[in-house]
């Protein structure tokens, strides 16, 4: 299977986990899933100061600026297959 189909395969699996995982596996999927789609964060972060999930969100997807998008696809199927388990 292709990393491409994999990938939405593993983003469909996401959304039917049996428990939910903690805030930082969730921010870390969040991450790997913009870097995957739309490529490097902008350095500009939210407008809201006290909009804290949004920085978090942010901040998340800044820490992996650089990563490609087939190895941030990667790494998202690994971890949901992780949490499947």
């Amino acid at each position: 299977m292709a990393t491409k189909e994999s990938f939405e395969q593993a983003v469909g699996d996401s959304k039917t986990l049996t428990s939910r995982p903690d805030n930082n596996t969730l921010l870390q999927l969040y991450s790997l899933y913009k870097q995957a789609t739309e490529g490097d964060a902008p350095d500009e972060g939210p407008d809201n100061p006290f909009d804290f999930i949004a920085k978090a969100k942010h901040d998340a997807w800044i820490k992996i600026q650089g990563t490609s998008s087939e190895d941030a696809m990667n790494q998202y199927i690994a971890l949901v297959e992780a949490l499947k388990k």
